[in-house]
């Protein structure tokens, strides 16, 4: 399931300890805490979210008493947004050119951004990524760069593969794009989605 996230958005996550008990129903403990919620940002209103803490411990004193079998979790998360000025996104046909193009699209969005410095490093791992997702790709793939306290690289393709770290041989002409990925990065992963894969990275961001 994917939603759109404004930002402001809170996210909620619970285990049905906290909205069951034998004294009331899971639907039941749905609705109040709907009903909770929907108060609160009524009073607070759209920018003056109530912080994270206080939120749950409003949630656990409403819902938490009662004679209950399972043990309760409960997660806050909120969604702060990011500009349209700090994300660029582009669509790359899956073809021998991909990468340059990639290239040379992340130094614009650098030099906009006043990432120059990062330049180099960020072309490198880029173009490596990009190199790996156009081999198995047979859609569009996706570049993204996105700007705040530090920069992240996301690379879409429509392949669910994985991509596995392996030690190139001296001889090898490729299968070096991970390990540039781990030692240049702060840090990276992949995520499989229903329509194939993302491969991220980040680099710390140095505004100049």
């Amino acid at each position: 399931v994917e939603l759109d996230a404004p930002a402001g958005a809170t996210l909620l996550l619970y285990t049905d300890g906290l909205v069951e008990s034998r004294l009331r129903d899971v639907w039941t403990g749905i609705e109040q805490l709907r009903e909770r919620l929907a108060a609160t940002a009524q009073l607070t209103g759209d920018d003056h979210s109530p912080p994270l803490e206080a939120l749950c411990d409003d949630v656990l004193d409403m819902l938490g008493p009662g004679d209950r079998d399972d043990d309760i979790a409960l997660l806050a998360a909120r969604f702060d947004g990011i500009a349209p000025s700090d994300v660029a996104y582009w669509y790359l046909e899956p073809e021998d050119a991909a990468p340059g193009r990639a290239r040379r699209l992340a130094r614009r969005a650098l030099s906009r951004w006043g990432l120059d410095d990062l330049a180099d490093e960020v072309e490198l791992l880029v173009s490596e990524v990009v190199t790996n997702a156009v081999r198995y790709a047979e859609r569009p793939v996706t570049l993204r760069l996105l700007r705040t306290d530090v920069l992240r690289c996301e690379v879409g393709d429509d392949s669910p593969q994985l991509p596995r770290q392996r030690r190139a041989r001296e001889t090898d002409e490729g299968g070096r794009g991970l390990f540039l990925v781990n030692r240049l990065a702060r840090r990276w992963g992949a995520t499989r989605l229903s329509t194939g894969k993302v491969v991220w990275f980040e680099m710390a961001a140095r505004a100049q």
